[in-house]
């Protein structure tokens, strides 16, 4: 891999690590999205801007891991706002009324105060030289590597966005069909299997009682509950989500996994989850409503290493979407405004 420029050929062949590619993958797209072909690995070590970026991230992450796991499932919402909304763009962190940050589901505030202290880190030591976008896709990468899943490399190179008034536009709501959801994927540059695969993320994390709530109780304005959910994981949420709410209560959260998502584990069991009829959202067990995405749960479900695998490579596929490079954006001093409009650039 001789000189600067690096091909989508090659740049797949880098973040697939080899695998093994199970015959769902080979049926689909095996690249990375083509906007993303300027990106390229140790980025600013070669420009010589800031040689140590990636540990210097690396460890803030773990810094904030060790005391608080849930940071692994914000951080990884945050990067799924970010690319499937406006391209990875870093749009996802500024602040404003018509910002993507103000999005009804955008409520995962610890993800940003990481972001931004990890930007705070990085202008000390290598001052205008790396992109909030760059930084919330390493810190994505090692926070799930710490909670289970295997690293990857990151192609960096991005560039933020320019656009201090993003709409504020919300993601699929968690009872989207299964054909609304796969061609919400599609209208982005992804396919069914990194559909089935990024919803694995859902191993880990919670929601609010209140997406799940006709599930439980009124599912289609039946006044039943949901009869593609198991009896057992009926009775166990109608005890965590009760029917109304007490005056003054908040709304309650629940797991989205019983088995690891207390621990924040990266692990299969979502798959074997939805096999059973016991995934929380109905998102999740509408991958059952297709061949193709059935055939890729009992294969996550029997294989955990295949998942984590897959996840690697279609988490880079997603971070790849709609980059900007170059003199296309800019490099932000802080995430949260455009460089124009922070008053502390003269």
């Amino acid at each position: 891999m001789k000189g600067e420029g690096v091909n989508l050929i090659v740049l797949s062949t880098v973040v697939a690590l080899g695998l093994s590619m199970y015959l769902g993958r080979m049926q689909a797209a095996v690249t990375l999205p083509p906007e993303s072909k300027p990106l390229k690995r140790h980025f600013y070590k070669k420009l010589n801007t800031c040689d140590n970026v990636e540990p210097y991230v690396r460890h803030q992450v773990q810094l904030w891991w060790n005391r608080d796991k849930s940071i692994t499932a914000k951080l990884l919402k945050l990067l799924y706002a970010d690319c499937m909304v406006n391209g990875c763009d870093a749009s996802i962190l500024l602040d404003g009324p018509h910002t993507e940050k103000n999005a009804s589901q955008n409520l995962w505030l610890d993800g940003f105060v990481l972001i931004d202290k990890i930007k705070t880190v990085l202008e000390a030591r290598c001052p205008r030289a790396v992109s909030c976008a760059d930084i919330l896709n390493l810190a994505v990468r090692d926070a799930v590597h710490f909670a289970g899943a295997p690293s990857y490399p990151v192609f960096l190179g991005r560039r933020d966005g320019l656009d201090s008034n993003a709409a504020s536009v919300d993601l699929p709501l968690p009872s989207v069909s299964f054909d609304q959801g796969l061609a919400y994927f599609k209208s982005k540059g992804l396919d069914v299997v990194d559909y089935a695969t990024l919803l694995g993320a859902h191993t880990m994390g919670k929601t609010h009682c209140t997406y799940i709530h006709d599930r439980l109780y009124n599912f289609n304005n039946t006044g039943k509950p949901d009869p593609t959910m198991s009896k057992s994981e009926l009775n166990k949420l109608r005890q965590q989500c009760p029917q109304t709410l007490k005056q003054g209560q908040k709304d309650p959260t629940v797991f989205l996994t019983d088995k690891d998502g207390p621990q924040y584990n990266f692990t299969n069991t979502y798959y074997s989850n939805v096999l059973s009829h016991n995934s929380v959202l109905k998102v999740d067990q509408n991958l059952l409503n297709d061949i193709n995405s059935t055939q890729i749960v009992q294969e996550y479900a029997a294989n955990k290493e295949q998942f984590r695998r897959e996840f690697a490579f279609s988490i880079s596929r997603m971070g790849g979407l709609k980059v900007l490079t170059g003199k296309q954006g800019e490099i932000r001093l802080n995430c949260r405004v455009i460089n124009k409009n922070n008053p502390n650039i003269k």
